[in-house]
């Protein structure tokens, strides 16, 4: 049996799965990535089908140990890992056609392990399991790739041999994720084939029994993986709605927030909001039939009335059982087309409707009113395959629903590269040692670079930046504390790709694929023929495997070069220009923001002729006109430029002939923070191009903000979880939050002192992704991975995202002239400082009387030191900081008597304070 990864020849025709035995599975996937993986769920479904006793169950092969098999690799390093643990090599033979074959004979019974390697790095898929059975064992078997591996909506596959047993039934039982429907065939040869289709993404538990016993290898785990699948969604339906007693003005109604309780205790977030009466309206969705208690506070506190009942009867609870589809786009579909099914919720109470479709392509989904009261949804795929449909209404699965539609039709013809590469862990930073962190960024000067770097303490120190090499840097510092630091590197004062950095001394305190940053113009635009740059920060995450996929109208070539210090450089070439998605996954998962959009310009043409002059720089004010000069140098072709905002609004610039060479570009910006302005030729970016530009003096800076509080740690399902945004300091932007999980949550975000506190309610166990951006830029630590622990109160199915945001106001810390200082936040145990010396005990007047303070298990914080006498203050003190939160004390007197020595780490007395000193 043969199967071939192509190389550099075309013509080599692409291998099929129906191709291969069961003990060999490529990983050759030709699909593009999932906007967003699902994360392992907890919920698991079983199902089981029995089979009749088969008369014609018997005398089928089975692998004998004296089989040979060839499959063909492009790759000249395989090796074989035997059940006994020893390594076999397998014999090598090239083709000469751009593969080579691998064969191996068997020589132990049992699971074996293929390994194969190109230029040192696995092969996708690598390593390989396959089992070897004798023909002569006797035993019923199974064997195919359904039984260790598969892909959520693709049939998984494997087949059952009796090999001459006595004829019995056969049960199979599929435990996993989603709910799976097993078919099977009699092939009345001695084997039986058998397949399922997943759903979800995870872990499924295959039992196999025969005449009751599981039969040898059974329970069989395969892991099934989102690989391929794109997803969309869209949410609609209806709240209920009650007036809150009293008067509430348009300030306090910003000021304030409010929840409801059910009578099971389950307590959610509700929405305020302004009643065409006037009145304040309270909107929520009614989960069961009894009296809720509704509260609403301002800073912490009841308001008056507050809080009030509200009786929430049968005919109101969302029921999703009561909802009624019908439709063609429920049972199958057609590329290209509009697949269409509607949705009757008029009898189904208030509830929100989810709905989500995911498959080989991402399926734009429309929905429309009709006059009836019911919902048409439509969905149109560019790709053939499975998709899966899920149909929440009140958080809770429609009947029937998740729903598995066969799309077919013709393709897009888009093509697919993908490499592979291990990341390994960094050592671990220590206090005092020299840290780095690497950046590409091609075509500018140093001189325009800065970096600050931020402690746990929140003290903020300049950095050093060096060029490595032409349009490689290196950001420089030492560290005096442990703990998560941030990084900030500005180009002309804004900060690059992925700027704010987390950089952790000591141990990591967490890793996975949400702490995986990349950046970079080719994660952004690109030229035909011209490579793509972008660098990958993988420091954070851990080690782990790296997966980088480029999707599009033409095959790309992908290089990877890796810098040894926990970050890489990446680049691509793409032949056809278009629209192209890049995907990045570390660990089966995607990073945040990928997969990324990057639209291709074609061949750049004249437009690399162009230059721009006297672009505006230093003070630059909103709702103020600017311009700046095009010079053309000879190139012909249209010129057309636009200016977009932070909010992601864009408008046209103005564009003036000054001359047949120069050309004056006018623009208009209405909001702060940084802008974009694209400037193309004949429809491809000039040189330089979008040009960022920093509007006004209190521009939004995502390095100033951080999140704090128990809603970012471990919660609980139906208990209300919270966590603080401090925005002091930080600027006026555009402050979101996203929560990607199990199910859609009930959030809302307030004002309060230093920010703004977000709350929401889980309503699913397991990992839930908190995504904290401001003015699009994440905050260091964003996305924060939230584990949720308790009762399901809600029907898993497709994962599902919740989002608020918030226009923000200016915030600054306390301390009048001093509001722009932000003092730290320490943490400390000023019981674990020890002091000695003599000087904590006598004193000797006009000596140095000296003593020690260490505090180097004491957290970090500021050493008070003072002493009082019979006639005042003790005449003079020094304090010298030796290292490591050590210090030597020394001070002198001038008068005899009794002395009040007070030595205090923050705010607290160190063990022993205050002294008794007799001088």
């Amino acid at each position: 049996m043969n199967f071939s990864w192509l190389h550099d020849k075309p013509e080599a025709p692409p291998a099929t799965w129906e191709d291969f035995a069961y003990f060999y599975r490529s990983k050759f996937y030709h699909f593009t990535v999932s906007d967003r993986d699902h994360v392992e769920k907890t919920q698991f479904y079983y199902n089981e089908a029995l089979i009749t006793e088969n008369e014609g169950l018997n005398g089928c092969d089975f692998l004998p140990l004296n089989f040979k098999t060839a499959f063909s690799i492009l790759t000249h390093q395989a090796e074989v890992k035997m059940p006994s643990g020893k390594v076999d090599k397998p014999i090598i033979q090239d083709n000469r056609d751009g593969t080579v074959s691998v064969k191996y004979e068997p020589k132990e019974e049992g699971t074996h392990e293929l390994v194969v390697k190109y230029n040192g790095e696995p092969v996708q898929g690598s390593p390989f399991k396959f089992h070897v059975d004798s023909i002569t064992s006797g035993y019923v078997t199974a064997y195919g790739p359904g039984l260790t591996h598969g892909v959520t909506g693709e049939p998984c596959n494997f087949t059952i041999s009796t090999k001459g047993a006595s004829a019995a039934g056969l049960t199979m039982a599929v435990e996993g994720p989603s709910k799976v429907d097993i078919n099977y065939h009699d092939n009345k040869d001695g084997t039986v084939s058998v397949q399922y289709l997943p759903t979800a993404p995870g872990e499924y538990h295959i039992s196999v029994r025969f005449g009751d016993k599981h039969i040898k290898g059974s329970p069989y785990v395969a892991k099934v993986t989102g690989e391929g699948r794109k997803r969309n969604q869209i949410s609609v339906g209806s709240c209920s709605e009650v007036t809150m007693p009293g008067v509430i003005t348009d300030d306090d109604l910003r000021a304030l927030n409010a929840s409801i309780q059910a009578p099971s205790g389950l307590e959610e977030p509700c929405f305020l909001k302004r009643m065409p009466t006037n009145n304040i309206g309270i909107s929520f969705t009614p989960r069961e039939i009894g009296e809720h208690m509704v509260s609403v506070k301002r800073m912490g506190k009841h308001i008056p009335n507050s809080p009030f009942k509200v009786t929430v009867m049968e005919r109101e609870v969302g029921d999703a059982k009561k909802v009624k589809v019908s439709g063609v786009g429920l049972k199958e579909g057609k590329t290209h087309a509009e697949n269409v099914f509607s949705v009757d919720t008029r009898n189904a109470g208030y509830g929100g409707l989810s709905v989500s479709i995911e498959g080989p392509s991402k399926a734009e989904i429309q929905c429309t009113d009709k006059d009836d009261g019911t919902l048409n949804i439509s969905y149109k795929p560019t790709e053939p395959g499975y998709y899966i449909v899920n149909l929440k209404f009140a958080d809770h699965h429609v009947e029937g629903s998740p729903f598995t539609v066969k799309v077919t039709g013709e393709g897009s013809n888009r093509k697919r590269e993908k490499i592979q590469r291990e990341r390994d862990a960094v050592p671990v930073t220590e206090i005092g040692s020299k840290c780095k962190l690497t950046f590409k960024m091609p075509g500018i000067t140093s001189f325009d670079l800065a970096a600050r770097v931020t402690s746990p303490s929140n003290v903020t120190e300049d950095a050093e930046i060096q060029e490595v090499e032409d349009g490689l840097y290196s950001v420089h510092f030492i560290p005096k504390e442990l703990g998560v630091h941030t990084v900030s590197v500005r180009y002309k004062d804004m900060h690059i790709p992925g700027s704010p950095f987390q950089f952790t001394v000591g141990p990591l305190h967490d890793f996975g694929s949400h702490l995986v940053k990349a950046g970079g113009s080719g994660l952004e635009r690109g030229v035909v023929g011209l490579p793509c740059e972008f660098n990958v920060w993988t420091r954070e995450a851990g080690g782990g495997s790296l997966a980088i996929s480029v999707e599009g109208p033409s095959k790309a070539e992908i290089e990877f070069k890796d810098r040894k210090d926990g970050s890489c450089d990446v680049s691509y070439k793409v032949t056809e220009p278009g629209e192209y998605r890049v995907g990045l996954k570390f660990n089966d998962r995607h990073i945040p923001d990928s997969p990324f959009k990057v639209y291709i310009s074609p061949d750049a043409g004249d437009a690399h002729k162009l230059e721009v002059q006297q672009f505006p720089e230093g003070n630059i004010q909103a709702d103020a006109p600017y311009q700046f000069m095009v010079r053309k140098n000879g190139a012909k072709g249209e010129l057309d430029a636009k200016i977009v905002a932070p909010s992601g609004t864009d408008d046209d610039c103005f564009i003036q002939a000054i001359d047949a060479e120069m050309y004056s570009i006018r623009f208009y910006p209405r909001e702060n923070g940084i802008h974009a302005i694209h400037v193309k030729f004949n429809g491809v970016h000039i040189p330089g191009s979008p040009f960022r530009i920093k509007v006004g003096k209190d521009v939004a800076d995502p390095a100033a903000v951080s999140a704090s509080g128990s809603g970012l740690e471990t919660v609980k399902t139906g208990h209300k979880a919270d966590f603080i945004i401090n925005t002091c300091n930080a600027g006026v932007g555009t402050l979101s939050v996203t929560i990607d999980g199990p199910s859609k949550v009930a959030m809302d975000c307030t004002e309060v002192e230093e920010g703004y506190k977000v709350r929401y309610t889980p309503l699913l166990p397991g990992d839930h992704y908190v995504s904290v951006k401001y003015n699009n830029m994440h905050i260091v630590g964003s996305p924060f991975r939230v584990s949720c622990e308790g009762d399901k109160l809600a029907d898993v199915g497709a994962q599902e995202t919740s989002t608020v945001v918030v226009d923000t106001v200016a915030k600054f810390s306390k301390g009048g002239k001093n509001a722009g200082i932000h003092m730290p936040t320490f943490k400390s145990d000023a019981t674990q400082v020890t002091s000695k010396g003599m000087g904590l005990k006598k004193a000797f007047i006009g000596k140095q009387n000296t003593f020690t303070v260490n505090a180097t298990d004491a957290g970090n914080n500021i050493l008070y030191v003072g002493m009082y006498g019979p006639k005042g203050p003790c005449e003079e003190f020094t304090i010298k900081h030796t290292g490591r939160n050590n210090y030597n004390v020394s001070y002198s007197v001038r008068d005899r008597g009794q002395y009040i020595l007070i030595v205090k780490w923050g705010d607290e007395n160190i063990p022993g304070s205050p002294f008794q000193i007799d001088v």
